[in-house]
């Protein structure tokens, strides 16, 4: 059972202090994934206030790699829970091994697809593009998964179908977003970043 809120610690602080800092938690290999697949610390205290709503919220990172997000999320917003699906076990095994290291109990991580969960089980949502991989001109994390412009398609019409089917006040947190997977029903609330990072709410 997952358990909400931490209090302060200095050997703690330190990493979340920067980006630069916060990578050195992991290996040189999966640093150099940073720029084009983590989000920035800026960014994920700036979801993660919009995101933990109210007490106990439970937050789901669609597509988590290393863990970033829930990892920050955790240390800056930390009375609510943190779960993150990712597809490539390596970086779950990554996300976890640090999860463990920082001693936070308000997160897990999960291998596995998306699609493969229960929207029931999560209040709210962050996503950062995970699925602009399958189109063929971007830079990939490495070729352990398919990628194809069909598994965008199905993949984004399966995240927008969710996202329809969630109650009034359901909130949503998008960085580098084509907004193909967002439903009518979610209307724009703030933006930061260059209108990067954008915030939603279902109405």
């Amino acid at each position: 059972m997952l358990s909400a809120g931490t209090t302060a610690n200095p050997h703690i602080d330190k990493w979340f202090n920067s980006d630069e800092r916060f990578h050195l938690l992991y290996p040189a290999s999966m640093q150099s994934l940073a720029r084009d697949h983590w989000t920035p610390l800026e960014v994920v205290k700036k979801a993660a206030e919009f995101l933990a709503a109210e007490k106990n919220a439970r937050i789901l990172d669609i597509g988590s790699g290393v863990g970033k997000f829930c990892l920050g999320a955790a240390h800056f917003m930390p009375e609510a829970f943190y779960t993150g699906i990712e597809q490539r076990e390596a970086l779950v095994e990554y996300a976890e091994n640090t999860r463990t290291n920082l001693d936070f109990g308000n997160i897990e991580f999960i291998h596995g697809n998306f699609t493969q969960l229960n929207f029931d089980d999560y209040d709210h949502f962050y996503f950062f593009n995970s699925f602009y991989e399958n189109f063929g001109f971007t830079e990939k994390i490495d070729t352990s998964v398919q990628h194809s412009h069909e598994l965008y398609q199905f993949y984004t019409h399966h995240l927008l179908k969710q996202l329809a089917q969630k109650p009034t006040g359901t909130r949503l947190a998008t960085y580098f977003s084509c907004e193909d997977e967002i439903p009518e029903n979610f209307l724009t609330v703030g933006s930061e970043m260059d209108s990067h990072l954008k915030f939603w709410i279902k109405i």
